[in-house]
């Protein structure tokens, strides 16, 4: 029987090296971590348009009702200039008392009805004729103006393609001077953006590769396009052979 408590004993005590052992963080092999991006310029072929129609009175049913006849003439004029009506979505509606507080018990002064709809425009040349026929049939907000392009899926490859090869360049003429071989991938992770802009939307940083994807700037009238960027970055690790 003491014998086979001693046994018990001792097999905790061996166990302890080897779990110590395998809890170490096995070293990292010499690698070379690179960062490449690029970034492709294209012509923008879709417009997303953000517009609303806000009334306010004292009396709730006229404010509906002004933002009804509105709303309703804006819609109609949108047809009649060739939108798809399902291009076209109402995005939220509402209604807010605005509260006079003057006096002990507030009351509400006028209320206010608004109304935000989306347009989504497949040809760039008759934008501004939409937009100053939407404010000519009482529009008074628009707070939405995205240029797109519809083959994001497209430049987003041919961007991220790049720069994956002006990664792989870095890391060859870092190897070259250093007199060592570059091997296979040890990891890699990318990052893309860009695709559309308007407002405060707009496309990633300055990058170290560049493409022209449409060639000149588009123009139509007063308004000139120009382009969209769509970027894209990745960080890579080579094996040091």
């Amino acid at each position: 029987m003491k014998n086979l408590l001693n046994r018990l004993l001792v097999i905790p005590v061996l166990a302890l090296p080897l779990t110590s052992t395998y809890s170490q963080t096995l070293p990292q092999p010499p690698l070379i971590s690179v960062s490449g991006s690029a970034e492709v310029r294209v012509a923008p072929d879709e417009i997303h348009l953000s517009f609303a129609v806000d009334t306010r009175n004292e009396n709730l049913e006229q404010a509906k009702r002004e933002n009804d006849e509105i709303v309703s003439k804006s819609l109609v004029f949108l047809k009649n200039s060739g939108v798809n009506e399902k291009d076209v979505q109402t995005d939220f509606i509402s209604i807010q008392p605005n509260y006079e507080y003057g006096s002990s018990s507030p009351k509400a002064a006028r209320y206010i009805v608004r109304k935000s709809i989306e347009v989504k425009l497949h040809k760039i040349k008759v934008f501004e004729g939409i937009l100053t026929g939407l404010l000519t049939n009482g529009v008074n907000e628009v707070y939405g103006i995205e240029f797109r392009t519809t083959e994001l899926r497209k430049h987003r490859d041919e961007a991220r393609a790049m720069a994956i090869r002006a990664a792989r360049e870095k890391a060859d003429a870092l190897s070259s001077e250093l007199k060592v071989k570059r091997g296979k991938v040890y990891s890699i992770n990318e990052n893309d953006s860009g695709g559309y802009w308007g407002g405060n939307f707009r496309g990633g940083p300055s990058q170290n590769i560049g493409l022209n994807a449409a060639g000149a700037s588009v123009e139509d009238g007063a308004l000139a396009v120009g382009q969209i960027s769509v970027s894209a970055s990745v960080n890579v690790s080579f094996l040091i052979e």
